[in-house]
């Protein structure tokens, strides 16, 4: 592959340079289709992952100086998406984009897309922002599909920011909007987030039923790629059901079908959902034969391949295997802290005080639990936290949405299970 354009070519006037416009011509025919799973020429857009450079440093310089700037911007939609499916990062477009005019009529649409990337970095708070806004505008603009689609997305933003119950009444709403307009798909895409939100309220049978009728719709449209999503969160929450082989059944379902469909996400977060159930249920060489099913999945995202260090390091530390548990969980702190991904950096801080707090009751011969450590003296009161994970319906993320306080003293210490959720939502085009 040849060098990055922008490291050799900075022409006064790019216009004029032939090199610049027949690298434009060629980008710009690869990037004129939009892509998902479910679409013919998926896996081909994989080109992508060598040659994001190239596109950035050419979309960097015609959205400032092209004659023709909306084809420019619908361009960088594009290759906003193929970045999502196939190397989620940032771009240095991003402040371009929320420097547009109000008025300007692809700055909406452009936010909602940036919105996609942040959340691929596990940047929970720049995504609900970028989204509020979006919404403001779309709602100016009168465009009801539009803003049921961001209805829909903000309704899992604020699921993974801790406010399921707003992200109840969004989806709601969002779902309402859809059907009014005749709009199965995605009206059952509404449902997959409305049974998300209403899982991590502890509203499971109502979770269950929505999710089962997003099954129904989506069947008929043959639209397996939501199906798929469906299935993974009726895994979770059997799981939170304690119903363990109902939960497993779902999430081979879903396995299956994102493996025939060959998306990545899907497939790093189903595998993830399998090795923390396993870990669990204390199947340890089943959780880590899962963990390494996963990673390969993982491979060119970064908060994917520190989600899969961390679910690691909590399996070494239930195995005792403190040093190893630390070394992974180092190395996902690292990457979360660079990414901006605050709560996942904090839930793994957690994790290395247990892992250090377990090391020294082992050295000191005390007893430890499988979960929380409770010794009768060393903790007078234990706080059980149920987490949500949302990868891809939402990407890897995790909110508290229960905890109680236990008397000390107790002989035994109970494992409040981890409940993992992935949902995955496509950029409208």
């Amino acid at each position: 592959m040849l060098a990055p354009l922008r490291d050799y070519l900075r022409p006064k006037d790019p216009t004029s340079s032939l090199l610049l416009s027949m690298a434009k011509e060629r980008y710009f025919s690869r990037l004129s289709i939009s892509i998902h799973p479910d679409r013919p020429g998926f896996e081909e857009s994989r080109w992508i992952i060598s040659e994001d450079v190239n596109v950035e440093h050419l979309l960097d310089v015609f959205t400032s100086v092209d004659s023709n700037p909306k084809n420019v911007w619908d361009v960088c939609a594009r290759f906003m998406d193929h970045l999502y499916w196939h190397k989620p990062r940032l771009i240095i477009l991003g402040p371009k984009i929320e420097a547009l005019p109000d008025d300007h009529p692809s700055k909406p649409q452009r936010l909602g897309d940036l919105s996609w990337l942040f959340r691929s970095v596990g940047n929970r708070v720049e995504r609900k922002r970028i989204l509020t806004r979006t919404l403001k505008l779309w709602r100016e603009r009168g465009d009801d599909c539009q803003v049921a689609l961001i209805l829909n997305y903000l309704s899992n933003a604020n699921l993974v920011t801790g406010f399921p119950e707003e992200g109840i009444r969004q989806a709601r709403e969002a779902s309402e909007i859809f059907e009014q307009l005749g709009n199965t798909e995605n009206q059952a895409e509404c449902l997959i987030n409305l049974a998300l939100s209403l899982l991590s309220d502890g509203q499971f049978n109502a979770a269950e039923e929505a999710a089962s009728r997003a099954i129904d719709l989506l069947s008929e449209k043959g639209k397996q790629f939501w199906v798929c999503q469906s299935h993974h969160v009726l895994g979770e929450i059997y799981r939170s059901k304690d119903a363990t082989q109902k939960a497993i059944h779902h999430f081979e379902v879903a396995l299956e079908i994102a493996s025939s469909l060959g998306v990545v996400d899907p497939l790093f977060w189903i595998h993830y959902s399998l090795a923390d159930l396993f870990s669990q249920e204390g199947r340890f060489n089943d959780a880590h034969a899962h963990i390494e099913q996963a990673k390969p999945y993982a491979v060119n995202g970064a908060y994917n391949q520190a989600r899969a260090s961390q679910l690691q390091a909590k399996v070494w530390d239930q195995q005792r295997m403190f040093e190893e548990a630390k070394s992974e969980a180092l190395c996902a702190l690292g990457v979360f802290e660079r990414l901006g991904a605050t709560n996942d950096a904090e839930d793994t801080r957690e994790l290395l005080g247990r892992i250090d707090r377990n090391a020294r009751l082992m050295d000191s011969g005390l007893a430890i639990s499988d979960g929380p450590a409770d010794d009768g003296e060393l903790l007078k009161t234990m706080l059980l936290v149920v987490y949500v994970n949302l990868p891809c319906l939402d990407g890897g993320h995790r909110i508290g949405v229960m905890a109680s306080t236990l008397a000390s003293n107790s002989p035994d210490v109970n494992i409040l299970q981890t409940t993992n959720v992935s949902s995955i939502h496509p950029i409208p085009r």
